[in-house]
């Protein structure tokens, strides 16, 4: 991976909305109402995310990469520069 792609991922990251985002599946998480993303921790101006005909693990999904993404670029970036 050229660190053009990785500047690119990490600007993509960086333009959405803050972190960190959780995953509330109805049910499981909470109940009554809609399954939905909270972005931005308890900062109420951050907007939720709803998702329609995602399954639950697409949804965990998508929460967990805005915390997964900023991580696995700074480890590329780590092992890049281990390898000179």
């Amino acid at each position: 991976m050229t660190d053009d792609q990785l500047r690119e991922i990490e600007e993509r990251c960086n333009a959405a909305s803050a972190a960190p985002w959780e995953s509330f599946i109805e049910g499981r998480d909470h109940m009554g109402g809609d399954d939905f993303i909270r972005t931005g921790g308890m900062d109420d101006s951050s907007p939720d995310i709803y998702l329609t005909q995602a399954t639950h693990a697409d949804q965990d999904f998508i929460a967990h990469a805005r915390q997964d993404i900023p991580a696995l670029i700074a480890e590329v970036r780590r092992l890049k520069a281990l390898l000179g």
